[in-house]
């Protein structure tokens, strides 16, 4: 399945530069073919195995020749600015001119890989390059095989391809947030912290600016019929024959209509094509009449507000949030898009993270409850058992979380989570088939709606993550690697009646070390800095921690075992016996990637 850019910009290159020793006379010239075909070798990799999160292919470009110099430096710098390069590679086999062949551009994530061989010091300039780039304070990451390799061996070793990928994924999420933009449309939620935007963590960490869109923006499209007429009879129809509506809990007196909840399923139909339209545009408007409109705000990511001045007497965003959020809809398969529910726009800031480094759909949850193996035995009779014997914790949100959730697509025959280009028909019909959506709870939602109702079935690895500010430090990072929990339908039953049984559920054990806020499962509850966590499928921690790196984000509390851990090589000098306190101490020092 092809992809497609929805978004404005072209998407970001990552840049390979091949550098050299300049000395003429047989030294340079017999070290040509070899560099450039060390080159040549990256970009056949990463071109094999990356895809941007749309789908459509990384592309890699090389420099015009090697570089053995400040004037070939400055020919590399132009092409990839010509070019759109966003992340910038060097490699080489041998000893080069340090800082007259460095990579410059301070806001593009770098990478050096020098070659181990004894014949040409690749080590050489790869420290004496890594030390060049701290001196003048920019990051950069080294790259180093473990293993000696022959001068003849054209081969990327193993350790070195798991570094290439992870810098590689990490930086390009880098690149294709920069310029983009968050959407809040609405404000803030119920007093929720996380929905009150900071423009100033956008720009200065992320290169993001901030769009805002008003709830009663809605209402206008609504009553002006400003969407595209035909995909909304599309849409409707493929809901009446797809969205099979759920059991209404609801007190008798208060139980809507037959006539109401149509309306409301036409409402919520709506709502999704209008705030799809507000993030990315639609040439359809422009068609319509409406070329304005028609622009969208080219949204990487957005929130809707939802609760309570529109919750209070119009449909809620339950449907809107959970359809936008699947890699699936009316249309058939496509990108996930990423989109909070109650406007908060730090849960959806890991949930972009997760989405640029994975491709996948992700899931958005309130971390509701820890259940102790103790509490679970009192309750229900029964002893948790498995991963699950420690303890879990209860994800639940009242309907925005992704139907990829559901765990009925499967990778080598066990449940996942995969990037839109590899789901199937037959995987989409499935997540639908368990999925039922139950009347919203009119306590909380006075104007209806409807929530996804299921259970992630299936024992997935997943990550859970979460940014938050913190007054006079600024943003930092949580993750916690786990995996979703199948549990006994007996134990399941009982725990979930004991809240909303309309919501969709997914049970979570993390990972525990033993120590520290991973020591058990009440204590990563218990040291969770916020009500919301972005759930992304795979153990991607190490990728997160990169990705962290780059951005100047430090991380408050992980999972990831140390071998994964892969940060600048200038980290280091901030200490190696404590890396958590090292990098706060590096975040500190370089500050955020696009400034204050």
């Amino acid at each position: 399945m092809t992809g497609t850019n929805r978004l404005q910009g072209r998407m970001p290159k990552v840049g390979i530069r091949p550098t050299i020793d300049g000395r003429r006379n047989g030294v340079r010239e017999s070290l040509e073919d070899q560099t450039m075909d060390m080159a040549k070798s990256v970009k056949e990799f990463l071109e094999t195995n990356l895809r941007h999160p749309n789908g459509l292919p990384v592309e890699c470009v090389i420099a015009d020749t090697t570089i053995g110099g400040v004037a070939e430096s400055a020919k590399c710098a132009d092409k990839f600015a010509a070019e759109g390069v966003g992340v910038s590679i060097t490699v080489t086999r041998c000893w080069c001119y340090g800082t007259e062949t460095l990579d410059m551009d301070p806001s593009t994530p770098k990478a050096v890989w020098g070659f181990n061989g004894t014949e040409r010091p690749g080590a050489v300039y790869l420290a004496a390059a890594l030390a060049g780039y701290d001196q003048i304070g920019i990051p950069a990451f080294g790259i180093y095989g473990k293993d000696v390799q022959d001068a003849e061996d054209t081969t990327i070793p193993e350790d070195v391809k798991e570094k290439l990928l992870q810098f590689t994924k990490a930086g390009l999420a880098v690149a294709n947030m920069k310029g983009k933009s968050y959407l809040s449309l609405g404000s803030v939620s119920m007093g929720i912290a996380g929905s009150v935007v900071n423009p100033a963590f956008f720009k200065d960490y992320l290169g993001m600016r901030n769009e805002y869109v008003d709830m009663s923006e809605f209402i206008r499209r609504m009553d002006n019929k400003i969407y595209d007429p035909v995909e909304y009879e599309k849409a409707i129809k493929w809901v009446k024959e797809n969205c099979v509506e759920g059991e209404d809990r609801n007190d008798k007196e208060l139980i809507h209509t037959r006539e109401q909840k149509d309306q409301e399923w036409e409402t919520v139909v709506k709502m999704t094509l209008i705030a799809k339209d507000l993030m990315v545009g639609n040439p359809r408007l422009a068609e319509l009449g409406y070329i304005e409109e028609s622009c969208g705000h080219n949204a990487i990511a957005g929130g809707f507000q939802g609760q309570r001045q529109w919750t209070d007497f119009m449909p809620n965003g339950d449907f809107m949030e959970t359809i936008l959020n699947s890699s699936f809809d009316w249309n058939g398969i496509r990108e996930a898009f990423v989109f909070a529910t109650e406007n908060d726009c730090l849960n959806a800031v890991p949930m972009l993270f997760g989405h640029l480094l994975t491709g996948t759909a992700q899931i958005f949850s309130d971390v509701r409850t820890y259940w102790s193996p103790d509490s679970v035995k009192r309750v229900t009779g029964k002893e948790l058992s498995g991963k699950a014997a420690d303890g879990i914790i209860h994800l639940i949100n009242s309907g925005s979380t992704t139907l990829d959730a559901t765990g009925q697509q499967s990778r080598d025959g066990k449940p996942a989570m995969k990037p839109f280009w590899e789901i199937t028909e037959e995987e989409t019909k499935k997540c639908l088939d368990v999925t039922t959506w139950g009347p919203a709870s009119l306590g909380y939602f006075r104007g209806g709606g409807y929530s996804s109702t299921f259970k992630t079935d299936g024992e997935m690895p997943v990550t859970m993550a979460r940014v938050n500010m913190i007054k006079g430090l600024g943003p930092v990072l949580q993750i916690a690697e786990g995996y979703t929990i199948d549990l006994d339908k007996d134990i399941h039953d009982v725990l979930n009646m004991r809240t909303d049984p309309t919501w969709p559920t997914t049970w979570f054990a993390p990972n525990l070390t033993g120590k520290g806020a991973f020591k058990d499962v009440y204590s990563v509850m218990n040291n969770w800095g916020a009500n919301h966590g972005a759930i992304s499928y795979g153990h991607i921690g190490g990728d997160l921690i990169t990705l962290a790196s780059m951005l100047r984000i430090p991380v408050a509390m992980h999972n990831v075992p140390e071998e994964r851990i892969f940060r600048p090589k200038t980290w280091g000098a901030f200490g190696l016996d404590d890396l958590q306190g090292a990098d706060y101490r590096a975040c500190n020092n370089f500050g955020p990637v696009y400034g204050k």
